[in-house]
């Protein structure tokens, strides 16, 4: 009888587990953390296939004729910056130039960020010009369209199998973008500008969930200006995973200026708890030694434990023979690297 009982009791145990429901299918998280990147050390080289197709080319120390940013590798460098324009006239730093640069970034293996101008050429703290095609459109015209051409550009990316791992929401933005809509001077100004940058931030995040998502802006050693724009742009709601900061100290001021960005980047981490990474820096390149010990020591200041800063990035290097009116590249007129990127070793 106690067997019997016991085999009773087994076949509904059984039966009664059969009946029970599936629990839930684990989800995807709808908002997962950024991908964890390794200490960037690199360059923006967006001139690169412009200058290639005006005849100019790269050597190594050596003089054996390299591939741009093969040679950067070779020199330390792991992460690449591009920047992004909406239509330029002669095509250079267009969505297809972009994307032909990316192939070779992820081809090296190194990281990528993507910098968007949000303008049909250069957009800095001077200038943030309407593309022409937005010319006409008011404000919610233009997050559309800053929306959709954030999705056009990063979908052309992803469908190349090109993953960034850094996506910026604008270039230097400390006085808002897209002029006279988004200019942040005023309060209502500055209300303007986090909805334009949210609406490229929403969009970026649609497409790579995974991806930091920045907002940048310039004069990184100046604390006022850095205070002033990151207390109205939290408190109106701007979103962003990364504070990306530009450097361009003078040879004779650059101890100083090291120290004080990185003084700002403690701060900025202790008031928001948002990581820094100096996404552009240059010095001019006459006196490499000098610029060599620049980049040596904010590398250093960068890489020190808790100093919250993941990378430092320079501003097109390669573009030798003051390229385009520029003067703080870092390769030589024989188009060498000089010894200042020698820092990123």
């Amino acid at each position: 009888m106690k067997r019997v009982f016991l085999l009773l009791f087994a076949v509904l145990a059984l039966s009664a587990s059969s009946c029970e429901k599936p629990g839930p299918e684990p989800q995807p998280d709808p908002d997962p953390d950024p991908v964890v990147t390794a200490f960037a050390k690199g360059a923006d080289v967006s001139w690169l296939t412009q200058m290639e197709k005006e005849g100019c080319r790269f050597y190594d120390t050596a003089g054996k004729q390299t591939e741009c940013m093969t040679l950067l590798k070779s020199l330390g460098m792991n992460a690449i910056r591009l920047r992004v324009w909406v239509d330029p006239k002669d095509g250079w730093c267009g969505k297809d130039d972009v994307v032909a640069k990316a192939r070779r970034v992820k081809d090296l293996g190194m990281q990528l960020m993507i910098d968007f101008h949000y303008s049909d050429s250069w957009a800095d703290p001077g200038k943030q010009n309407k593309p022409a095609a937005w010319k006409n459109l008011d404000l919610e015209g233009l997050k559309k369209a800053v929306a959709n051409h954030t999705t056009d550009v990063l979908n052309a990316l992803k469908t190349a199998g090109i993953t960034p791992e850094w996506i910026q929401i604008g270039n230097e933005t400390t006085g808002g973008m897209l002029w006279p809509d988004g200019q942040n001077y005023t309060d209502a100004g500055f209300m303007n500008y986090v909805q334009l940058h949210n609406a490229g931030y929403d969009a970026a995040k649609a497409v790579f969930p995974s991806a930091w998502v920045m907002v940048h802006v310039d004069n990184g050693w100046k604390w006022e200006t850095l205070k002033w724009f990151f207390n109205s742009f939290d408190l109106k709601g701007g979103k962003y995973d990364l504070i990306g900061l530009s450097l361009y100290p003078e040879k004779a001021s650059w101890q100083t200026y090291n120290q004080q960005i990185m003084n700002n980047i403690q701060t900025l981490y202790n008031q928001y708890q948002k990581e820094t990474i100096i996404c552009e820096v240059g010095m001019e390149w006459t006196d490499a030694a000098v610029c060599k010990s620049f980049l040596t020591d904010l590398i250093a200041r960068a890489q020190a434990p808790a100093s919250h800063c993941t990378g430092v990035l320079y501003w097109e290097p390669e573009g030798y023979f003051a390229w385009s009116g520029y003067s703080k590249c870092a390769f030589d007129n024989n188009g060498k690297p000089t010894i200042a990127l020698d820092a990123f070793k």
